[in-house]
């Protein structure tokens, strides 16, 4: 499930006419490079939610055949990330299931960062494991990290500065979801009790992390690809 639904209000004015997901960095929307990565993984199917500027998402999503889109629409009322993943359930199924922000994404990867969370992933001792980044040398990180890793790649929460940032791609179980009576709730808490429960993992990222939350970020991330470019 691919998260397109938001306000993208840290870019304004430019998404007061553009939805952030089709910013692009160097030629290419946000949008296409969470798409481009779960293609080249080999994932059949991404579901898309969204709300605002939907129309533009979706026309913009027409043509696009791997992979296979399933739009989630929002339209109505915004649910943020836990409740988009509770609508969208029946077409998700009872298996785990990647979830991925569209404002960040990472390049010149030695391996598909995707598969390796699959890899990684144990359903007999995980209920998530999400994609880190290291939080120093990632570029547009402006705040202390967010987690850090035990031995046995569980995530734990401390205070402090973080040595890793959530690079915005988790492989979930939907079980977690079950019974949950809210509409539009956050998904952040499902990760925090998650690892409170010794059921969170990490598996860090390859390759060079870039976040795009600001209109500044944008310059930012394209500078940093240029560089990688020669």
């Amino acid at each position: 499930m691919v998260f397109a639904a938001g306000l993208g209000t840290r870019m304004r004015p430019l998404t007061d006419k553009i939805p952030k997901p089709l910013v692009s960095i160097a030629g290419r929307t946000l949008l296409d490079r969470a798409l481009d990565a779960f293609e080249q993984a080999g994932v059949e199917t991404a579901i898309v939610n969204v709300h605002h500027l939907a129309d533009q998402i979706e026309a913009h999503l027409k043509n696009r055949t791997r992979p296979r889109i399933v739009i989630s629409d929002e339209r109505a009322l915004l649910l943020d990330q836990g409740g988009g993943i509770k609508k969208a359930l029946p077409l998700i199924g009872d298996n785990p299931f990647f979830v991925c922000n569209t404002d960040a994404f990472w390049i010149d990867a030695t391996r598909s960062n995707i598969l390796a969370l699959a890899q990684a992933f144990d359903a007999d001792k995980m209920d998530a494991a999400l994609l880190l980044a290291p939080t120093s040398g990632s570029v547009g990180v402006d705040w202390d990290g967010d987690f850090d890793l035990d031995d046995a790649g569980r995530i734990i929460r401390r205070e402090g500065p973080k040595p890793y940032v959530y690079a915005g791609v988790g492989l979930i179980r939907p079980q977690l979801f079950t019974g949950v009576a809210d509409d539009v709730f956050k998904l952040a808490p499902f990760f925090f009790e998650t690892a409170r429960k010794g059921r969170l993992y990490g598996v860090v990222s390859s390759g060079l992390w870039l976040h795009v939350g600001t209109v500044g970020a944008i310059e930012e991330a394209e500078r940093a690809i240029a560089t990688r470019r020669g």
